[in-house]
């Protein structure tokens, strides 16, 4: 049964619209996650029969799962979407950001430089992101549309009210925009619409057999990229992934969905948060609004 509610997606298509219609040098984020996926979806509903008018923006921490990588490239060319990837490798080569060291070391915080780069380079007046208001609280801080200043920072307590469906994508020289057209979306929602749609997704979103070990009370994807100690021993377990995010900080949950109306049954009923199992999140009370302030996605 399709109990995917269709204003959310006809909002959306009309904030891409608007996201079109206000500014000259657009490009969606894509992660390869649901969420970006299901953007890219809306963009191509919301413009057919014309191409999508966004490039998709990809910056590459080098430690991504390599199904998530394989499904970018497959879509992008699936779908003749001009696909930019910026690599944090490069980076760190040209000596932007430094290599984090230790049994938490990630890249995914280094994202940011990378992505501020990327805009400044590719002259990007908005970023179109899958970010969505039920995640955590600091997504929940944001507006649909959500100015960076020249810097690429944001500042929570200086946004500018979002009055009835008109959104304000004035900028000043140097300043961009963040748009989130599914910022009304729940996780639930993402999933009924890509159920409804029939969308392709990732594999790792389905469960699977996988060599993980146990760190912190979560099931972490055993890989090169993670600092494993000798009492973490890896062994094989039938899991899944709630979000997609670097292998460094994201975790895998135990799961025997394999469909798409098992994930939803799952999700339906878990009493883990969509970002329980993402380590980023759990570096303090307030990592993500800290990163989002920086410039993060």
């Amino acid at each position: 049964m399709n109990t995917f509610p269709v204003e959310l997606a006809d909002e959306a298509i009309y904030v891409l619209r608007e996201a079109a219609a206000q500014f000259e040098r657009p490009a969606i984020l894509f992660s390869g996650g649901k969420d970006s996926i299901v953007i890219t979806h809306l963009a191509v509903r919301a413009f057919a029969p014309s191409p999508v008018p966004f490039p998709l923006l990809h910056v590459d921490t080098g430690h991504n799962f390599a199904e998530t990588i394989v499904y970018r490239d497959h879509l992008a060319a699936s779908l003749g979407l001009e696909l930019i990837v910026r690599s944090v490798q490069d980076s760190l080569d040209r000596g932007r950001v430094q290599e984090e060291r230790g049994r938490y070391a990630s890249r995914n915080v280094l994202q940011t430089v990378t992505l501020l780069d990327a805009i400044e380079e590719l002259n990007l007046d908005a970023c179109i992101g899958g970010a969505r208001r039920d995640e955590e609280k600091a997504r929940a801080k944001e507006r649909i549309f959500s100015v960076r200043d020249e810097f690429g920072q944001w500042d929570a307590r200086r946004q500018r009210p979002e009055l009835f469906d008109m959104l304000n994508g004035r900028i000043s020289p140097g300043q961009h925009v963040r748009v989130f057209p599914i910022s009304n979306w729940t996780e639930l929602d993402v999933w009924e619409y890509i159920r409804a749609e029939g969308i392709e997704i990732p594999s790792i979103y389905f469960a699977h057999e996988r060599d993980v070990f146990d760190r912190d009370g979560l099931l972490w994807a055993d890989s090169p990229f993670i600092n494993k100690g000798p009492d973490e021993v890896p062994y094989r377990a039938q899991v899944r992934f709630r979000t997609v995010g670097d292998m460094t900080c994201t975790a895998a949950v135990a799961s025997a969905a394999v469909s798409l109306d098992a994930v939803i049954a799952e999700i339906a009923s878990s009493e883990l948060s969509e970002r329980g199992a993402r380590i980023d999140d759990k570096r303090s009370e307030a990592a993500m609004e800290r990163r989002k302030r920086e410039g993060y996605f």
